[in-house]
Order: structure tokens, then sequence, then C-alpha cells
């Protein structure tokens, strides 16, 4: 089973077959992307590897963790799941999912617990003090 790895620290101008020439050197490269800006298309100045096996992702980044490539350090690790997207394929902002239903009390009651303050009777305004 393959295994991305998340590499950060990269020069604005390295490429995707930099990326792969590099990595390749310490195991069989399956894919590697440099993310880009949509609108420049310049780089992020990060990517992903994915390696073939889960012992050459393994290798990859103890070998090519905080080493040197042309005059940066690089961050590498395992990549994280994406998260979901607050945009939708076309750019707009999506819709908010529904909120996940909740089952209903056992018991409504209106005494105040220990989280909910006991409601204060206002001060009829001859006990007010005046200033």
């Amino acid at each position: 089973m393959s295994k991305k790895l998340y590499v950060g620290n990269l020069l604005y101008e390295v490429t995707d077959e930099d990326l792969k020439t590099h990595f390749s050197t310490v195991g069989n490269v399956v894919s590697s992307t440099v993310i880009r800006f949509r609108d420049s298309g310049r780089s992020k100045g990060f990517g992903f590897v994915e390696m073939s096996t889960e012992e050459e992702a393994q290798k990859a980044i103890e070998t090519m963790n905080g080493q040197d490539f042309k005059g940066r350090k690089l961050v590498v690790s395992e990549a994280r799941p994406p998260k979901e997207s607050r945009f939708d394929s076309e750019g707009q902002t999506a819709a908010p999912s529904e909120p996940a239903p909740t089952a209903p009390s056992e018991e409504k009651s209106d005494a105040p617990t220990e989280s909910t303050p006991a409601p204060t009777e206002p001060v009829a305004d001859e006990e007010q003090p005046k200033m």
C-alpha cells in the first residue's frame, strides 16, 4: 500500500519532477506534486510525495526530514487527510451542513442547574440608591 508524505519548506522554483528525482534516491516514488496557487500558478512552498510502500515512506521521512535540498532544509512527515473545503468546486462558499440531530432530554425543568445561574429579581426604582 502506498503512503503519502508532506514535504514542506520548498523553494518556489522546485518542480514536481525535482521532488520525484530527489525522493527516488530512497525508494520508489508513485507520484509527486508541488502545490500551487490557482490564479498565479506560483508554488505555495510545499508539496506531496507518494511512496510505494510504508517502509519506503518511513525511510524517506528519516532520511529527508531536515536534509538540505536546493539550499533549504526540508520538512518531511506523514501527510494528514485533507480537511473538508469551505468552498465548492466552483470556488463558491459551500452551504453549511445541517447540525446533527440531538436526542430530546428526558426531563425538561425550568429549575436552575449548576451551570445555569438562577435569575435575579430586578430592583424596583425606589429601592435603588440615588447618586
